[in-house]
């Protein structure tokens, strides 16, 4: 699981990142309110824990609004050390999908971030993913562009899921190192390039619009649009 922290104490966000890593998940870390909008907005994340009162210009609540607002529906659990009912509710009404309260114990937050996972993997399982022609289906891992079935190596298979989870978005480089390759380092390597450039060959040859697109000094993006 791949988690994104935003926790200005020092202390918590030490004992909350040793804990999740423990426990085998990927830890981003965030300690205000500018760097964890731009971590939430900018990177896809499993789950998000959030500390509700942040320094910045926008808190907890103010990053958890703006991204309901545009259509990210990121399992956010909340840290607060206000624990009366109606700070709670006001938690739960901006947008968050759980609140804990300070001081915590560490396997609660693990209980709760797991059943936040469990919750949201029931209620939007996928077994197709559609861009364009191109079609995936995820349970008999068959690629099918138009009429033409598309034969792809496993790490094909996982780089081009992973481009139309994110369809119609810029996609960096270090983005498909870390979530395909699972590298959180630049091995400073061209393998994200030669299997970009061969999956292109696969699902773009022959057809008069491409979907794999090259962003330059970006990335890449998979797209219908024109």
């Amino acid at each position: 699981m791949k988690v994104l922290l935003v926790e200005d104490n020092e202390r918590v966000s030490s004992f909350v990142k040793k804990g999740l890593t423990e426990a085998g998940h990927s830890i981003d870390h965030a300690d205000n309110g500018r760097d964890g909008m731009f971590l939430a907005a900018g990177e896809s994340y499993d789950a998000i824990v959030m500390d509700r009162m942040l320094p910045g210009d926008i808190d907890g609540l103010g990053i958890i609004s703006a991204l309901r607002k545009t259509g990210r529906r990121t399992p956010i659990l909340i840290l607060s050390a206000l624990s009366d009912v109606d700070e709670r509710i006001r938690g739960l009404q901006s947008g968050g999908d759980d609140y804990l309260v300070k001081p915590f114990a560490f396997g609660e937050l693990l209980a709760r971030l797991d059943a936040l996972l469990r919750r949201t993997q029931a209620g939007t399982a996928e077994t197709t993913l559609v861009v364009g022609d191109l079609v995936m289906d995820l349970l008999s891992r068959k690629v099918t562009r138009g009429e033409k079935n598309v034969t792809l190596q496993p790490r094909e298979f996982k780089l081009l899921e992973y481009l139309m989870r994110h369809a119609n978005q810029v996609v960096t480089r270090t983005m498909l190192l870390e979530n395909v390759w699972d590298y959180h380092f630049d091995p400073q390597t061209n393998v994200v390039d030669v299997h970009v450039s061969k999956l292109r060959q696969k699902i773009d040859a022959g057809s008069a619009r491409p979907l794999l697109r090259t962003i330059r000094n970006a990335g890449y993006m998979l797209t219908a649009d024109e």
